[in-house]
């Protein structure tokens, strides 16, 4: 549970920003909630994360680009970049290396057939494709009718509730067809075919 909300923090604290500021202090919030939260995980276990360093990257650029240019545009991208990054690595380790991202993040503390992890990986790299598209729509496309900061607001709303909403309820769907599969030990009869019987 602490590492979930440590992972949410820059988001919680733009959201705050945003709340009681506006678009563009709310943006310099996140960007210096990710440097931090980089280098206290550098402090506390002298590595870093693939996902902290990603969204620190893409945040630095195009949060920097939004307060530079005064232009929420950029901001609005952030989301989507970081999401269709991470479709690009989990979909190409479909096809690179032994292992999937997923496999390989996953395989110490479950053991699955192989064809259930290349399901698995792909299923995430798809989810990740799709909420990315997501975010440019409800950015840039939906209430196009409402007046700017509205439409604002909604997305704000969207990117805080809406992807954090539809992650945890890919990831309870995943859990629930990954438990249909879990193995004791490789090679091993699964959980399902135990409780068959």
């Amino acid at each position: 549970m602490m590492k979930f909300l440590y992972d949410l923090f820059p988001l919680l604290l733009f959201f705050a920003a945003f709340k009681f500021y506006d678009i563009y202090v709310a943006t310099a919030v996140a960007i210096a909630a990710s440097f931090v939260q980089v280098g206290l995980f550098w402090l506390k276990h002298r590595r870093f994360e693939a996902m902290h360093l990603i969204t620190l990257a893409v945040i630095a650029v195009f949060g920097g680009l939004t307060l530079a240019l005064h232009d929420d545009t950029f901001i609005k991208w952030k989301p989507t970049l970081v999401y269709w990054i991470l479709a690009a690595l989990v979909l190409g380790s479909q096809y690179v290396g032994k292992k999937t991202i997923i496999e390989r993040m996953m395989a110490a503390q479950i053991t699955l057939p192989a064809a259930v992890w290349r399901r698995l990986n792909l299923s995430w790299g798809i989810f990740f494709a799709v909420v990315g598209a997501a975010n440019i729509y409800v950015a840039f496309y939906y209430g196009l009718d409402l007046d700017p900061d509205n439409r604002r607001e909604i997305w704000v709303n969207f990117k805080v509730f809406g992807l954090l909403g539809l992650t945890l309820l890919f990831t309870v769907v995943q859990a629930v067809f990954i438990a249909k599969h879990v193995q004791d030990k490789p090679g091993g009869e699964s959980v399902a075919d135990r409780t068959s019987d």
